[in-house]
């Protein structure tokens, strides 16, 4: 885990994303080094069990509409974002 600028950075070895970044009291969370496959049902999917999700987004090319291999996921609290920062720390998915 890394602290840069207010923001938290966690590295582990993790298929659906190599790393989230959350701010100090925010319900969003980036999310990055997500397979190139990954769509928003799937990004969804994996972090719904933590809590209530108001949007979620993969950033995709905007000329191919491929994914570009990261996202947001956005909570409807605080607290749901920092359960799902903490349990994706760890988390393996495959999909």
């Amino acid at each position: 885990m890394q602290a840069i600028n207010g923001m938290i950075r966690v590295l582990h070895k993790n298929p659906l994303a190599r790393s989230l970044w959350a701010r100090n009291s925010c319900s969003k969370l980036f999310v990055g080094g997500l397979s190139y496959d990954t769509n928003e049902t799937a990004l969804k999917n994996a972090f719904e069990k933590y809590g209530e999700i108001i949007e979620v987004r993969v950033i995709a090319h905007h000329v191919n509409g491929k994914s570009r291999g990261f996202g947001f996921v956005r909570f409807t609290s605080e607290a749901s974002a920092n359960v799902a920062f903490k349990e994706m720390h760890s988390k393996v998915c495959f999909k």
